[in-house]
């Protein structure tokens, strides 16, 4: 058994992520958004999709993306 990085919880099915060249343990796919997802930079969500990124900026979607001031993105086609 492993514990959890984040909640510190020791469980049997604890599961191993490697990011950027590090190792990283968690009990749950919530701990590890927590952890390994990136932050809107304007609602400060987790952006656990495929977001949008723009001027080295991530966001979730193309709203928060426009009301930071990035054009020419939309949800939509």
């Amino acid at each position: 058994m492993a514990k959890c990085e984040v909640c510190g919880n020791d469980y049997y099915l604890s599961f191993e992520v490697k990011a950027a060249g590090a190792s990283h343990t968690f009990d749950s796919f919530e701990c590890a958004i927590h952890a390994l997802a990136p932050q809107c930079d304007h609602c400060g969500c987790r952006v656990v999709g495929h977001g949008v990124e723009a001027d080295g900026k991530y966001f979730c979607c193309a709203h928060c993306a426009a009301e930071a001031g990035v054009t020419g993105i939309a949800d939509r086609v």
